[in-house]
Protein backbone atom coordinates (compact mmCIF):
# COMPACT_ATOMS: atom_id res chain seq x y z
CA UNK A 1 0.00 0.00 0.00
CA UNK A 2 1.69 2.82 -1.57
CA UNK A 3 0.94 6.77 -1.10
CA UNK A 4 0.70 8.73 -3.92
CA UNK A 5 3.81 10.25 -3.83
CA UNK A 6 5.52 6.86 -4.20
CA UNK A 7 6.91 7.32 -7.49
CA UNK A 8 6.66 3.06 -8.60
CA UNK A 9 3.29 1.66 -9.00
CA UNK A 10 1.72 -1.70 -9.99
CA UNK A 11 -0.02 -1.55 -13.20
CA UNK A 12 -3.47 -1.70 -10.79
CA UNK A 13 -2.47 1.46 -8.88
CA UNK A 14 -1.91 2.97 -12.64
CA UNK A 15 -5.37 2.38 -13.88
CA UNK A 16 -7.06 4.29 -10.49
CA UNK A 17 -4.58 6.88 -10.98
CA UNK A 18 -6.00 7.19 -14.80
CA UNK A 19 -9.05 7.04 -13.65
CA UNK A 20 -8.65 10.32 -10.96
CA UNK A 21 -7.36 11.63 -13.59
CA UNK A 22 -10.65 11.74 -14.93
CA UNK A 23 -12.31 13.98 -12.43
CA UNK A 24 -11.25 17.84 -12.45
CA UNK A 25 -12.00 20.06 -9.81
CA UNK A 26 -14.49 22.80 -11.04
CA UNK A 27 -12.79 25.75 -10.44
CA UNK A 28 -8.94 25.09 -11.96
CA UNK A 29 -9.16 23.13 -15.53
CA UNK A 30 -7.26 20.23 -14.02
CA UNK A 31 -7.50 16.76 -12.83
CA UNK A 32 -8.09 16.21 -9.50
CA UNK A 33 -4.52 14.12 -8.77
CA UNK A 34 -2.54 16.46 -10.69
CA UNK A 35 -3.88 19.21 -8.64
CA UNK A 36 -2.27 17.36 -5.84
CA UNK A 37 -6.02 16.64 -3.97
CA UNK A 38 -5.50 13.13 -3.31
CA UNK A 39 -3.49 12.79 -0.22
CA UNK A 40 -3.18 9.12 0.29
CA UNK A 41 -3.94 6.49 -1.94
CA UNK A 42 -3.74 2.69 -0.36
CA UNK A 43 -4.52 -0.33 -2.29
CA UNK A 44 -5.30 -3.66 -0.85
CA UNK A 45 -3.16 -5.98 -3.17
CA UNK A 46 -5.50 -9.49 -2.14
CA UNK A 47 -9.05 -7.79 -2.37
CA UNK A 48 -7.94 -4.90 -4.57
CA UNK A 49 -10.17 -2.31 -2.08
CA UNK A 50 -9.48 1.06 -2.97
CA UNK A 51 -9.04 3.78 -0.04
CA UNK A 52 -8.70 7.61 -1.21
CA UNK A 53 -8.15 10.39 1.37
CA UNK A 54 -8.24 13.76 -0.22
CA UNK A 55 -8.73 17.33 -0.05
CA UNK A 56 -10.33 19.99 -1.61
CA UNK A 57 -9.28 23.48 -2.98
CA UNK A 58 -11.00 24.97 -0.26
CA UNK A 59 -13.81 24.16 2.58
CA UNK A 60 -15.91 26.38 0.88
CA UNK A 61 -15.78 24.81 -2.63
CA UNK A 62 -19.15 24.25 -4.36
CA UNK A 63 -18.71 20.62 -5.16
CA UNK A 64 -17.68 19.36 -1.71
CA UNK A 65 -20.63 17.22 -1.53
CA UNK A 66 -20.47 15.47 -4.67
CA UNK A 67 -16.73 15.58 -5.28
CA UNK A 68 -16.07 12.27 -3.07
CA UNK A 69 -19.09 10.21 -4.79
CA UNK A 70 -17.40 11.83 -8.10
CA UNK A 71 -14.09 10.03 -7.44
CA UNK A 72 -16.12 6.88 -5.57
CA UNK A 73 -17.73 6.54 -9.11
CA UNK A 74 -14.52 6.95 -11.41
CA UNK A 75 -12.73 4.79 -9.16
CA UNK A 76 -15.55 2.28 -9.26
CA UNK A 77 -14.91 1.98 -13.10
CA UNK A 78 -11.88 0.23 -13.25
CA UNK A 79 -12.14 -3.22 -13.82
CA UNK A 80 -10.98 -5.93 -10.99
CA UNK A 81 -11.77 -2.94 -8.29
CA UNK A 82 -12.93 -4.18 -4.94
CA UNK A 83 -14.93 -1.68 -2.54
CA UNK A 84 -14.19 2.54 -2.61
CA UNK A 85 -13.59 4.30 0.05
CA UNK A 86 -13.28 8.42 -0.18
CA UNK A 87 -12.51 9.92 2.91
CA UNK A 88 -12.36 13.90 2.91
CA UNK A 89 -9.98 15.92 5.03
CA UNK A 90 -8.70 19.74 5.26
CA UNK A 91 -5.60 18.68 7.22
CA UNK A 92 -3.18 19.85 6.34
CA UNK A 93 -5.22 22.69 3.77
CA UNK A 94 -4.17 22.15 0.06
CA UNK A 95 -2.46 24.87 -1.67
CA UNK A 96 -0.47 25.55 -4.80
CA UNK A 97 2.64 24.06 -4.07
CA UNK A 98 0.97 20.78 -4.41
CA UNK A 99 0.34 20.89 -7.97
CA UNK A 100 1.98 18.14 -9.86
CA UNK A 101 4.48 19.34 -12.55
CA UNK A 102 2.09 18.69 -15.49
CA UNK A 103 -0.58 20.61 -13.72
CA UNK A 104 1.76 23.91 -13.28
CA UNK A 105 2.96 23.58 -17.14
CA UNK A 106 -0.98 23.31 -18.38
CA UNK A 107 -2.00 26.08 -15.88
CA UNK A 108 0.87 28.13 -17.55
CA UNK A 109 2.84 28.62 -14.17
CA UNK A 110 6.12 26.49 -15.00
Amino acid sequence: MDSVKSPIHTPFEGKVITALRTVFDPEIPVNIYDLGLIYNLKIDENTRDVYILMTLTTPNCPVAEDMPGQVEDAVRLVEGVGKVKVELTFEPPWDKDMLSEAALLELGLL
